[in-house]
């Protein structure tokens, strides 16, 4: 039977020294998310001031417009 590899981290959360297995098989990034769960890319249009309103409030403002339309459309998850 094969020796099960030993993991990179241990109970406490401490990270062991990576080796060249662990370089050889890493992947960058999160892993992707399934399809029904990806965010879709559009164009859409807004009045100016919208726009303005939404960035006052700096980064994640896209982000912040989506939680913005789903409360609105009732599509809130807790």
């Amino acid at each position: 039977m094969p020796k099960k590899p030993e993991p990179y981290t241990d109970p406490t959360g401490e990270v062991r020294e990576l080796d060249d297995a662990f370089f050889k098989s890493a992947r960058r990034g999160r892993p992707p998310k399934p399809a029904g769960e990806r965010k879709q890319r559009v164009t859409i249009m807004l009045d100016p001031d919208v726009i303005e309103r939404l960035k006052r409030d700096g980064r994640g403002w896209q982000t912040r417009a989506n939680a913005l339309l789903r409360k609105e459309l009732g599509l809130e998850t807790s």
